[in-house]
C-alpha cells in the first residue's frame, strides 16, 4: 500500500470538505483559480517540449474564474460564450504581434490548455453556485475521487488485465471495480441526503448519473495520460506526494464537471 498516496489523501480531505462546505461561493470561486492557476504551470510545464505556450494568456484566464459569481448572472452566459473566441484572437495576435515567432502550433496547445483546464473547471464553480450546489458537488466529487480510489484498489488486487498503453498500471477490472464503487458511495450519499437533509432525489436517476460520469472521469484519466506519454513524463509535477500534481489530481474531476453540471440542472 502506498503510505504517502494514502497521507496526502487524508490531510487534504479535510481541507477540500471545509473549503466546499463552509466556503462563500466566491470564497469556493478563488480556491478554484488557484488550483486551475497551479494545473494550468504544470500543463505548461509539460509542454514546453514540445511548444512555447503563450504562459500568460494561460495565467490570465485561470484568474477569471475567481470572478465567476462576482458578475452579475444576467450577464454570466455572454461572457464565457464570448470567451472561447476572445482568447482566440489573443493568441492569434500575438502571432501577428511578434511576426511568428509565436506559432500556430503554439497557440493552439495554448488554446488546448485553456479549455481544457480553465473552461472545464468553470464548472465545477457553476455547480457549487447551483441551488443545492454545496450538496451537488459532491456527487460530481464521489463519481471522480470515488473511482479513482476504488480502481486502484481493486486494480492492486485484483487487476489481470491491462486495458490501455495509454496507462499501462490501470486494469478492465480497477476500471469497472472504480465505477461500481463510486456508484455505491453515490447511491449511499444519496440516502442520507434524502433521509437527513430533506431532499427527495431518485436513486435511479442518480445511479444512471453515477455510471455516467465515472465513464467520462475515467475518460478524463485517460486523456490526461495521453498528454503525459506524448511528453514523456510520469507526473505532472510532485506537488502532491503520491498523487503526483494538481493536474494529476483533478484530471478526472474536470472533465466530468461540464457533464455533472448538464445532468444536475434535470434533477
Amino acid at each position: 500500500m502506498d503510505i504517502k498516496r494514502i497521507t496526502s489523501g487524508l490531510l487534504g480531505f479535510p481541507l477540500v470538505l471545509i473549503v466546499l462546505l463552509l466556503g462563500h461561493k466566491i470564497v469556493v470561486d478563488i480556491a478554484l483559480a488557484i488550483i486551475a492557476l497551479l494545473a494550468m504551470n504544470e500543463y505548461f510545464n509539460a509542454i514546453k517540449k514540445v511548444a512555447k505556450p503563450v504562459k500568460w494568456v494561460g495565467y490570465v484566464s485561470c484568474f477569471s474564474i475567481a470572478f465567476i459569481h462576482i458578475v452579475p448572472e444576467e450577464y454570466l452566459n455572454t461572457i464565457v460564450t464570448l470567451a472561447v473566441p476572445t482568447i482566440l484572437i489573443i493568441l492569434f495576435a500575438q502571432v501577428i504581434a511578434t511576426d511568428m515567432k509565436t506559432s500556430f502550433k503554439d497557440i493552439s496547445y495554448t488554446f488546448i490548455g485553456i479549455f481544457y483546464v480553465v473552461f472545464f473547471m468553470m464548472f465545477v464553480a457553476f455547480i457549487d453556485g447551483m441551488p443545492n450546489g454545496k450538496i451537488l458537488i459532491w456527487y460530481a466529487i464521489f463519481a471522480a475521487w470515488g473511482t479513482d480510489i476504488f480502481a486502484y484498489l481493486v486494480g492492486k488486487w485484483f487487476g489481470k488485465h491491462k486495458f490501455s498503453k495509454v496507462s499501462p498500471k490501470k486494469s478492465i477490472e480497477g476500471c469497472i471495480g472504480g465505477t461500481i464503487g463510486s456508484v455505491i458511495m453515490i447511491l449511499i450519499y444519496t440516502y442520507f441526503v434524502n433521509t437527513y437533509l430533506g431532499m427527495n432525489y431518485s436513486y435511479v436517476f442518480l445511479l444512471g448519473i453515477g455510471i455516467i460520469l465515472s465513464l467520462v472521469g475515467q475518460i478524463g484519466d485517460f486523456a490526461a495520460s495521453s498528454i503525459k506519454r506524448f511528453v514523456d513524463i510520469k507526473d505532472y509535477s510532485n506537488l502532491i506526494p503520491g498523487h503526483g500534481g494538481m493536474l494529476d489530481r483533478i484530471d478526472s474531476l474536470i472533465f466530468l464537471a461540464p457533464f455533472a453540471y448538464s445532468l444536475f440542472t434535470l434533477l
